[in-house]
C-alpha cells in the first residue's frame, strides 16, 4: 500500500500545481497556497503509511537518514515520477492546452533557488517527521506543506518553484519549463535533499 499512497499523494500534488497555474482559470498569486495546502493534506493522509514523501528528493533524504531502504528508494522514485507525469496529462485534458511559453531560466539563480528550498523542505520533513524530539506531533503536515508555499512565493519567479523532481517532470510536460532544463531540477533537488540529511543526521545522530 505504501507505493499506492505515494502515487496518490504525488498525483494530487502535481495535479494541483497544473490546475492552479495553467490557464484558463489559473489562480495566479493564490497558486502557492493551493499547492502547499495540497501537499499538507496529502502528508496528513498518507504519512502513516508511506512516510508522505511525494518527492524523490525527500525520499533521497529519507534514504540517507536510514528511514528508507535502497530498494524502496528506487520504487518510490519510479512511482512518484509516474504519478507526476500522469497528473500533468490529466491537467492537459482538463485545461485543453499546455502553457504557451516556458520559463526561461537563469541557470545559476535557478539552481541555487531549487537547492535552497529543496534543502529547506527536506530539512523540515526530517526534523518534524523522523526525530524522537518531535515524535507524535500534530503539525508535521502543515510544516511541510507551508515550506513549499513559502518557497513558491519566494523564488517561484526564478525557477517555477518545483523543489521536487516529480513536479519538475510535470512542469516540463505542461510546457512550464523547457525539457532541456530538467537536469537542473533533478541535480539541485537531490543535492538539497542529501545536504539536509547530512545536517539532520549530525544534529540527531542517535535517531539514525
Amino acid at each position: 500500500m505504501k507505493y499506492i499512497y505515494e502515487f496518490i499523494g504525488t498525483f494530487f500534488l502535481v495535479f494541483t500545481v497544473g490546475m492552479a497555474v495553467i490557464n484558463p482559470n489559473g489562480i495566479g498569486l493564490w497558486a502557492p497556497l493551493a499547492i502547499g495546502s495540497a501537499l499538507a493534506v496529502m502528508v496528513f493522509a498518507g504519512g502513516h503509511i508511506s512516510g508522505g514523501h511525494y518527492n524523490p528528493a525527500v525520499s533521497f533524504a529519507a534514504f540517507w537518514r536510514k528511514k528508507l531502504s535502497m530498494n524502496d528508494l528506487f520504487i518510490y522514485w519510479a512511482v512518484q515520477l509516474a504519478a507526476g507525469a500522469l497528473a500533468a496529462f490529466v491537467t492537459i485534458y482538463f485545461k485543453g492546452q499546455k502553457a504557451p511559453i516556458p520559463l526561461e531560466l537563469n541557470y545559476h539563480k535557478a539552481f541555487l533557488a531549487e537547492f535552497l528550498f529543496t534543502f529547506a523542505l527536506c530539512y523540515v520533513v526530517l526534523n518534524v517527521a523522523t526525530t524522537k524530539a518531535t515524535a507524535g506531533n500534530s503539525f508535521f503536515g502543515w510544516a511541510i506543506g507551508f515550506t513549499v508555499l513559502v518557497g513558491a512565493y519566494a523564488v517561484g519567479a526564478i525557477s517555477n518553484g518545483a523543489f521536487n523532481p516529480a513536479v519538475a517532470l510535470g512542469l516540463a510536460i505542461l510546457n512550464l519549463n523547457h525539457w532541456a532544463d530538467i537536469w537542473l531540477y533533478f541535480i539541485a533537488n537531490l543535492f538539497g535533499g542529501a545536504v539536509a540529511a547530512y545536517v539532520v543526521n549530525s544534529a540527531h545522530p542517535h535517531d539514525i
